[in-house]
C-alpha cells in the first residue's frame, strides 16, 4: 500500500479530517443562526409597526385633580430717586396637582391576537373600573409664592393620562361626588408639551364643583375600556392604592417597581392583586416634577401577556448547541466505522453533518407555522428517519442504522430538555457533555489506539 493510501486509512488522519469537517460545518450553522436573528428582528419590526398603526403598550396614570389658580400681588413702583410713587398689580397663573386619598382598580384583561404578515402579536382589552376618593380641599394647600398675595381658584379638572389615547374605546365614564362628568381632549393649565397635557380631562361642574368648593370629600367612580399591546402599567397615585387584574391568559409576566402581593396563575388564566402605600412609592413626586420628561419614568406596577415560547429565541438557543450536537453524532459514526471496520468516505460524514444542520433550519421554518413544540417533534422525526435510512445503507446493516438513529433521537430529546429548562440549561448541558465523554472513555479504555492505527495502515 502506498504511503498516501496508508495516511488516508489511518485513524489519526481520519480524526484530523473529521475535526476539519466539523469546523467547515460551522459555516452553515452560522448562516442559520444569522437567519434566525433576522427573523427575530422582523418579528420585533412587526410589533413596532402594529404599535404605530394600531396601539402600543399602555401606562395608566390617574385620575388626579389639576387645580389652577391665579396668584395676585402688588409691587412698588419707584422713581429715579428711589421714592415710591405707586403700586403696580402683578398676577401669575399657576396650578397644583392633588392625588387620590384612596385608589382602587378592578380590571379584566381580555387577550386578542393581531397579525402582521406571519407574525402574531398579543394585544389586550382592559375593562377596568377605578374608584376611590379625593380628600377635602383647603385653600391652605395651594402653594403661595408671594407673601401677602391673593389667590383666586379657577375651575379644577380631573385628569387622566394613558400612553396612547388611540387605545381608549369611547370616552371614560366618570361620576364624581354623584355628578356625571364628561371628558375632553388634552389637559389644560399644565405645561403644554408635557405627557399629562396629552391626556384627557373632565372639568368639575354641578354637585362636584360645589363639593370641591365646600371642602367636602370627593368620591369618584371611573369606568374605561382600554386596548393595548402586550403590557399594561399602572402608576400607584393613591395614598393607598389597591388593584386587582384578572385575565384568561395563562402566561403573565409581572414587573415594574411593585410586584403583586397575591397572584394565582393556572392554565385557565391569572388573578393578581397589589396593595401599595404612598410611603413606599415615589410615583406622586415623579408626576409632580417629571411632567416634562417621559411617562415611562413614573414608578408603576405592570403585567404583560408574555408569549409562552418565543420560537426565535428557542431556535437561536438550539443552534448554539449545533456544533456540539454534530460533533457527538460524527464521533458515534466514527466509532462504529473504527470498530466494525466499515470504511466511510468523508463525503458521507459531510452529508450526515449537513442533515443535522438542516434540522435547525427546518425547526425555525416549521415553528413559525405550528409552534415550537410541534415543530421540534416534526423536525426530529424527519431527521431521525432520514439518518436511519442513510445509516442502514452505508453501514450495511439495518440494526446498526437503527441503533445510530436511536442515539441521534436520544440527543434530540436531551437537547429539547436543555431548551425547555432554561434555568438549568448550563448544568444539563455540562452533564450531557460529561456523560458522553465518560461513555466514550469507558468504552475505549482498553483500546490500543497505536496498534489499531498500524493495523488500519497495513490494510488489516
Amino acid at each position: 500500500m502506498s504511503r498516501l493510501a496508508a495516511l488516508r486509512d489511518s485513524a489519526l488522519f481520519k480524526t484530523a479530517l473529521l475535526f476539519f469537517l466539523l469546523m467547515l460545518l460551522c459555516i452553515p450553522l452560522a448562516q442559520i443562526e444569522w437567519l434566525i436573528a433576522e427573523r427575530g428582528d422582523s418579528q420585533r419590526m412587526a410589533t413596532s409597526e402594529l404599535a404605530q398603526t394600531h396601539v402600543g403598550s399602555q401606562t395608566l396614570v390617574g385620575p388626579l385633580l389639576v387645580v389652577p389658580y391665579v396668584e395676585r400681588w402688588q409691587v412698588a413702583v419707584r422713581n429715579e430717586r428711589g421714592e415710591q410713587t405707586g403700586l403696580e398689580p402683578r398676577s401669575e397663573l399657576r396650578y397644583q396637582l392633588f392625588f387620590p386619598q384612596q385608589l382602587e382598580l378592578d380590571g379584566t384583561l381580555m387577550p386578542e391576537d393581531r397579525y402582521r404578515g406571519i407574525f402574531k402579536v398579543p394585544f389586550y382589552k382592559l375593562d377596568g373600573k377605578l374608584s376611590g376618593r379625593f380628600a377635602p380641599f383647603a385653600m391652605q394647600q395651594l402653594a403661595q409664592q408671594v407673601k401677602g398675595s391673593e389667590i383666586e381658584v379657577l375651575t379644577p379638572v380631573l385628569a387622566l393620562s394613558v400612553t396612547d389615547l388611540r387605545g381608549l374605546e369611547g370616552a371614560p365614564r366618570l361620576t364624581l361626588a354623584d355628578e356625571r362628568l364628561g371628558f375632553g381632549r388634552r389637559v389644560p393649565h399644565v405645561p403644554p408639551k408635557s405627557w399629562l397635557a396629552s391626556g384627557v380631562h373632565a372639568p368639575l361642574s354641578g354637585a362636584a364643583l360645589r363639593a370641591f368648593q365646600g371642602g367636602q370629600p370627593l368620591p369618584f367612580a371611573l369606568a374605561l375600556r382600554l386596548t393595548g399591546q402586550n403590557q399594561l402599567a399602572v402608576a400607584p397615585l393613591g395614598e393607598e392604592t389597591s388593584a386587582r387584574l384578572a385575565s384568561p391568559w395563562p402566561h403573565p409576566r409581572f414587573g415594574g417597581r411593585f410586584l403583586a402581593a397575591e397572584r394565582t396563575v393556572t392554565n385557565a388564566g391569572f388573578d393578581a392583586r397589589w396593595r401599595i402605600a404612598a410611603l413606599t412609592s415615589q410615583a406622586r413626586e415623579q408626576v409632580r416634577t417629571g411632567l416634562e420628561g417621559d411617562i415611562d419614568s413614573v414608578e408603576t406596577f405592570d403585567v404583560a401577556l408574555a408569549q409562552p415560547v418565543n420560537v426565535y429565541s428557542m431556535s437561536e438557543r438550539a443552534v448554539k448547541y449545533g456544533v456540539l450536537f454534530i460533533g457527538l453524532v460524527l464521533m458515534a459514526v466514527f466509532m462504529v466505522e473504527l470498530f466494525k471496520r466499515l470504511p466511510l468516505h468523508p463525503v458521507q460524514y459531510a452529508l450526515v453533518g449537513l442533515s443535522i444542520a438542516v434540522f435547525f433550519l427546518l425547526l425555525v421554518a416549521l415553528s413559525e407555522k405550528i409552534g415550537f413544540a410541534l415543530a421540534y417533534a416534526a423536525a426530529t422525526a424527519a431527521s431521525v428517519a432520514l439518518l436511519a435510512s442513510y445509516f442502514s445503507a452505508v453501514l450495511d446493516s439495518a440494526a446498526r442504522g437503527l441503533s445510530l438513529a436511536g442515539y441521534v433521537a436520544t440527543l434530540y430529546g436531551a437537547l429539547y430538555g436543555l431548551l425547555v429548562s432554561e434555568s438549568n440549561a448550563l448544568l444539563l448541558g455540562a452533564l450531557l457533555v460529561f456523560g458522553m465523554l465518560a461513555a466514550l472513555m469507558l468504552a475505549t479504555r482498553h483500546v490500543d489506539w497505536w496498534r489499531m492505527g498500524r493495523r488500519d495502515a497495513a490494510g488489516g
